[in-house]
């Protein structure tokens, strides 16, 4: 037996893996599977080459738990070490590797966000033992040896009679780390992290129905037949899928696979997707993935099952931020790639090369899928829009290169259910659409039932007018109007009157002289009585509506954009409620109103103020009370 002491520069650093990783101490099981998978696969590969006078056999990692020791127990059947190979990896490599990593960033007080800890490796163990042992034995023809360490900077190597190639780490498992030795605990952990491990990990056993066993059936003497139960026999419990749908490439999988895959990563997740993009990469990097298009509707949380980061098949992290773009973080999947680092800090991983160019390649990917989806069958894209549109508008916001992308299969639906490409839209509305000054306006609703009667005064005319009613349309309105060689204008429909909103050559005359109208709204502005308004008189058909609330464009937009939180608006403190009330001159209650006395002139103006307040869902409170009451009174 020879004892020594590992060479610490780092004080005390094992109480320092401690308390570092607190949070995040759970990681230490992903850490020792990790490279029980590492051994197993490097002994494959050296079979493979003849480098390795050994048979590969049923090769797995098992996971055991000893209550009454206190021990959790990480065997594998892999390459194993000598002495001479454990005094170099542990002693040397893997420890001088979590010291460098430690001293980097123990000091740092602002790097909360250390991307997994594949750097800790086999010392991660001391998170949670306060004891670790290390029995091993090589392919090669040599002793098997038993490395053990209490946590501090002393260690014993002695020879060990371990007759099977593997190492085992045996884990004493400390007093406040009891939770370690609960199967529901390792089991979940196994779940989490090592469901689609490269090599099988068994926990325990199971009973399963005897494949060679065929139950009879037998007949009493009244003739009903009774049939035995089922033999049962005891299986190892493997607990992983070592070929998950990712590894595998998209020619040998059928749209089943995809589906199954897609429950076997959400199994809580009822709804099916929408479509899938397989990603598959191996130069300027390595990558490999699916992702699913979920149906979000308007929802813009961000959802449980969140896109998933593995590192060969084992899981880090479902926080992909900075490695997949904001915009795509609401698709779900799996992203795995052994070129992304991740033990660096998220800050250094955002400036990294290699993620950007992966960044930009998912994105690439995503946009060829869906032109590709668009232009296969546009009629089932147009029926998933509804679906997916929140994430394709929301990157067409952030992505300039997704934009250019997007605007060939983007679409903007009409209220009367039709759909258009924005090039489409362009051109069917251009003739009808441009005013006397030559600005082509684009109509849209936000509501069908609220701006009902302004939709249909716009449609009378001919006018497409558009069903817009994401959350953040009016941040893409804006860089529609302002990117490209196409000036369009987008005006809500009842940002004005139709004909104030397109003004064309034809102008309607009004009944009111312009003494009249001097006359007329200060009697109005009087009723009204309110800041908010602003009293527009306006020369209109007859047959429109005598009072009509519009809001204006611009600050309506303004408002919705501060709401959303974009335009660099979050600090102006909230607007103020702002509105238009357009008086139609030609309207006979408008001269009913001028020529009536004072009493009658402030009740028709409240009574026709608060039917156009109630059309836009403005009336709320006492006023609605006190409009009810009044309303019953007139029709008695």
């Amino acid at each position: 037996m020879s004892k020594g002491n590992i060479n610490v520069s780092v004080e005390n650093i094992f109480p320092l893996i401690k308390k570092f990783l607190y949070s995040d101490h759970e990681i230490f099981l992903r850490e020792l599977i990790s490279n029980g998978t590492d051994a197993t696969t490097k002994l494959k590969h050296l079979i493979s080459i003849g480098e390795a006078k050994t048979e590969l056999g049923d090769a797995k990692i098992e996971i055991s738990i000893d209550k009454d020791a206190k021990t959790l127990t990480i065997k594998d059947q892999g390459l194993g070490m000598t002495a001479d190979e454990v005094e170099k990896y542990i002693n040397q490599i893997a420890f001088s590797g979590a010291e460098e990593f430690l001293d980097k960033y123990k000091d740092d007080k602002n790097e909360t966000g250390v991307i997994g800890h594949f750097g800790l490796g086999f010392y991660s163990a001391f998170m949670v033992a306060d004891k670790v042992e290390l029995i091993t034995k090589s392919f090669k023809d040599e002793p098997a040896a038993h490395w053990t360490c209490d946590g501090s900077p002393e260690f014993t190597l002695e020879a060990h009679d371990k007759a099977d190639r593997g190492t085992e780490i045996v884990l004493h498992i400390a007093e406040d780390s009891l939770e370690f030795l609960e199967e529901a605990k390792i089991n979940g952990l196994l779940n989490k992290y090592n469901r689609f491990n490269q090599v099988p990990i068994k926990f325990g056993t199971k009973k399963v129905n005897d494949p060679s066993h065929e139950p009879q059936t037998t007949k009493d003497a009244d003739g009903k037949e009774t049939k035995e139960p089922h033999r049962q026999i005891e299986v190892d419990n493997i607990i992983n899928n070592t070929n998950p749908a990712w590894t595998k490439k998209p020619a040998d999988l059928e749209a089943e696979d995809y589906t199954n895959f897609y429950r076997e990563l959400y199994p809580m997740q009822f709804e099916e997707s929408l479509f899938h993009i397989h990603l598959n990469v191996d130069y300027p990097f390595n990558l490999t993935g699916i992702l699913f298009f979920p149906k979000l509707s308007q929802n813009l949380d961000m959802q449980k099952d969140k896109i998933q980061l593995y590192q060969n098949q084992v899981f880090v992290t479902d926080n992909v931020e900075g490695i997949v773009p904001d915009f795509l973080q609401m698709l779900k999947g799996v992203i795995d790639s052994p070129d992304i680092p991740l033990n660096v800090s998220r800050s250094y991983l955002q400036a990294d090369g290699a993620v950007k160019k992966i960044s930009g390649y998912i994105t690439k990917k995503v946009a060829d899928k869906l032109s590709s989806l668009f232009k296969k069958d546009r009629a089932d894209f147009e029926q998933k829009w509804n679906d997916i549109k929140v994430i394709i508008e929301y990157g067409m916001l952030s992505e300039d290169k997704f934009f250019d992308k997007a605007k060939k299969f983007a679409l903007y639906p009409t209220v009367a259910d039709s759909y258009f490409t924005f090039d489409e839209l362009v051109e069917k509305t251009k003739d009808a659409q441009t005013d006397k000054d030559g600005n082509h306006v684009i109509l849209y609703a936000s509501n069908k039932d609220a701006q009902h009667s302004y939709i249909q005064e716009a449609t009378a005319k001919g006018y497409e007018v558009l069903l817009l009613d994401s959350p953040i349309v009016s941040h893409l309105m804006q860089k529609l109007e302002t990117s490209g060689e196409t000036k369009v204008q987008f005006t809500r429909v009842d940002a004005d009157h139709i004909d104030n909103l397109i003004k064309k050559d034809d102008t309607v005359i009004s009944k009111l002289t312009d003494e009249e109208k001097e006359k007329l709204k200060p009697v109005i502005e009087g009723a009204v009585n309110n800041s908010s308004y602003t009293v527009q008189l306006e020369s209109m058909d007859s047959s429109s509506s005598p009072f009509l609330i519009t809001v204006p464009e611009f600050m309506r937009r303004m408002k919705e954009m501060q709401a959303s939180g974009g335009g660099g608006m979050m600090g102006m403190g909230n607007l103020p409620e702002m509105y238009n009330l357009v008086v139609n001159t030609n309207h006979p209650l408008v001269s009913e109103i001028l020529n009536a006395n004072e009493e009658d002139q402030k009740r028709l103006t409240t009574q026709a103020f608060d039917l156009a307040k109630l059309s836009q869902n403005l009336l709320h409170g006492e006023e609605l009370t006190n409009f009810i009451k009044r309303s019953y009174e007139l029709i008695k």
